[in-house]
């Protein structure tokens, strides 16, 4: 139940925005990477098209490929409009990671100049430049074949990941820190973190709810959800199933002891608070 960045910037502003909210959350970090494999093809604008124009459909998924080509010449146009007047490198960045890229290849290029703002020089002809275009390695259905006309090509790179786990189990906090996530992340990665956080404080509301008053030995409260497993819900829009295991039950108990809801002593839990 957990947000993945490798962004700083996002990292902090969207943990600043949860904490604004009294939303309880964890970040960890760890050594990720981005990594593309693939090939590449070289040559000026023109000569790179002409390469996959004259492409045999059994060598590769020319419409795909050329489609990919296309999408890079409207990334390099976009970026060229922005170094015709001069942009700071920071804000290039800010356009997407695919910047950094075409700003090495213009500078292997010698066709930057580089100060507090990067510019485009006055006498480049971009049509004169040689670039190299990537396209992932299943896009070739002849390995041997396409090796004739573009090299292998491997990416990697290094690079912090940040896990911001949110911690609640209150359905209300859970759909503010879910709306805060919206601004920050992809709309499939929300949708399948906002139904897991979801599930968890529905089975974590239950678990209160068969506590009642009375205490109960661990065991025998981690056995009887566990037998009871899945859990299906009816909702408006369709139906929700909860599937899971006797050691997503323990967790659960653990996460509810730690934010102060029960309290286990002596194999037997007891409830403290509702959610």
């Amino acid at each position: 139940m957990r947000f993945v960045t490798k962004s700083e910037a996002i990292r902090d502003a969207f943990i600043s925005e949860l904490r604004g909210e009294g939303i309880a959350f964890e970040v960890k970090e760890k050594l990720g990477y981005d990594a593309f494999v693939g090939y590449t093809l070289e040559g000026t604008l023109d000569e790179i098209g002409a390469k996959i124009q004259a492409m045999e459909d059994e060598i590769g998924d020319k419409d795909a490929i050329m489609a990919g080509f296309l999408t890079f010449k409207e990334q390099l146009a976009h970026v060229l409009e922005h170094l015709r007047k001069g942009e700071r490198f920071e804000v290039l960045l800010n356009e997407g990671f695919w910047v950094g890229d075409i700003l090495d290849q213009l500078a292997r290029n010698e066709a930057l100049d580089v100060g507090e703002v990067i510019r485009l020089k006055e006498d480049v002809d971009i049509s004169k430049l040689r670039f190299q275009f990537k396209f992932p390695f299943e896009l070739a259905k002849s390995p041997e074949e396409i090796e004739k006309i573009a090299k292998q090509f491997a990416f990697v790179n290094l690079l912090m990941e940040y896990e911001i786990e949110i911690k609640e189990l209150n359905i209300r906090q859970i759909n503010k820190a879910v709306q805060i996530a919206g601004k920050y992340f992809s709309e499939e990665e929300l949708l399948k973190v906002y139904f897991a956080l979801i599930s968890r404080g529905i089975v974590a509301n239950e678990i209160l709810k068969a506590l009642g008053k009375e205490k109960f030995p661990v065991e025998s409260i981690v056995r009887s959800f566990t037998q009871s497993a899945p859990i299906e819900i009816p909702t408006k829009k369709g139906t929700l199933v909860i599937s899971y295991t006797k050691k997503a039950v323990e967790e659960v108990l653990k996460l509810l002891e730690k934010e102060g809801y029960i309290d286990i002593k002596a194999g037997k839990v007891r409830k403290l608070r509702s959610l």
